[in-house]
């Protein structure tokens, strides 16, 4: 067995009449092997956004409502670290109107917005009438990050807890269309 083995190291192959060694057989081998991923990959892509097709022209439709009827909607995209919402929320705008729609992602509170209403920081960037705003991540950060990395107090965190549904029944009362979204995907789901 071993000297066969040997002997394989050694030989020459001939594929379509040429000879190949042993190593450009193998690189050849993963080549295609990695050619035939890339197609893979790239027929998936192909088949989601023509999945998507459907979602993004509702949005379309939803969006030209808004311009007509001067409403305002704010979509919260909340979910773990990695869950897609980033990627998720610029498939779904990639053919709306830019001048009605604006993408918000606040980073962590900076020290004058510790000192503020913790709302402030949100409300700058309501919609106006006929516009739609979404959210990378919200004010739902204080009970989900900013507790869990120490960027707020206990009783901030439970004063957020009792005011966040009367906050939010204000908004829907004053006209805005709140959604709320959250994303979730299994470490072996990320891993894919």
């Amino acid at each position: 067995m071993e000297k066969e083995i040997l002997q394989l190291k050694r030989d020459n192959y001939e594929i379509d009449g040429e000879k190949v060694s042993l190593d450009a057989l193998i690189s050849n081998y993963k080549k295609s092997k990695e050619e035939k991923k890339f197609k893979n990959k790239a027929v998936k892509k192909k088949k989601q956004e023509e999945e998507l097709k459907p979602y993004q022209a509702e949005l379309i439709k939803l969006q030209k409502h808004l311009e007509i009827t001067g409403k305002k909607i704010i979509i919260l995209f909340e979910g773990r670290d990695a869950a897609g919402k980033g990627g998720t929320i610029r498939r779904v705008t990639r053919y709306m109107n830019e001048k009605h729609y604006r993408v918000v992602a606040l980073g962590k509170p900076t020290e004058e917005q510790r000192t503020q209403w913790y709302y402030q920081k949100y409300i700058q960037h309501f919609p106006h009438g006929g516009e739609m705003v979404l959210f990378d991540r919200s004010w739902y950060n204080r009970a989900m990050v900013e507790s869990v990395f120490d960027f707020c107090t206990k009783k901030e965190y439970e004063d957020f807890m009792k005011g966040v549904k009367g906050f939010e029944k204000d908004l829907v009362r004053q006209g805005t269309i709140l959604i709320k979204l959250y994303f979730s995907v299994t470490k072996d789901e990320q891993a894919r």
